[in-house]
């Protein structure tokens, strides 16, 4: 039976490429020259460093203009408050989300099954399964969640035959 797992995770590979393309941008732009300004990376964690809240919002800004020219969705981002570290240093941890939790999981086996098509919906983890006697069906399940969940940037992948 035909069938493709909905997920929602970035590619961390891009997401450190735009780290460090935004820190390479950050070394050189002349607003930053001389200050502490710098984005780090620890697996799925960010933390963006500033001498000032104004300049954490220029580094964040470079981070997710970054972020978009490496076609990583900045949905996937959950940025932290902001905390002070000493002087008027301030940092910020950004969170890279992983995986659809389990209140927008059941909200995409509602959809599905609310729309009447001939497609099941099944959550396997942090992922939902769909699956549906044609290809057809699945693709049009496709069509159809991209349209209506908009909070969440959902990829589809292990499509089967």
């Amino acid at each position: 039976m035909p069938s493709f797992d909905t997920v929602s995770e970035a590619n961390i590979v891009e997401v450190k490429n735009a780290v460090d393309q935004a820190n390479k941008e950050i070394t050189t732009r002349f607003d930053f020259k001389g200050s502490d300004a710098r984005v780090e990376q620890k697996e799925r964690d960010l933390t963006a460093y500033a001498d000032s809240e104004f300049q954490l919002a220029q580094v964040r800004d470079v981070l997710t203009g970054k972020m978009v020219k490496r076609n990583v969705d900045v949905r996937f981002l959950d940025i932290g408050k902001i905390e002070k570290i000493g002087g008027d240093k301030v940092k910020q941890v950004i969170k890279i989300k992983n995986g659809i939790e389990t209140e927008d999981a059941k909200k995409i086996v509602r959809i599905i099954k609310d729309s009447k098509m001939k497609v099941q919906a099944s959550i396997q983890g942090d992922a939902v399964r769909i699956t549906g006697a044609k290809r057809d069906d699945l693709q049009a399940a496709m069509a159809m969640l991209r349209g209506k969940v908009e909070d969440l940037p959902l990829e589809f992948n292990n499509f089967r035959d």
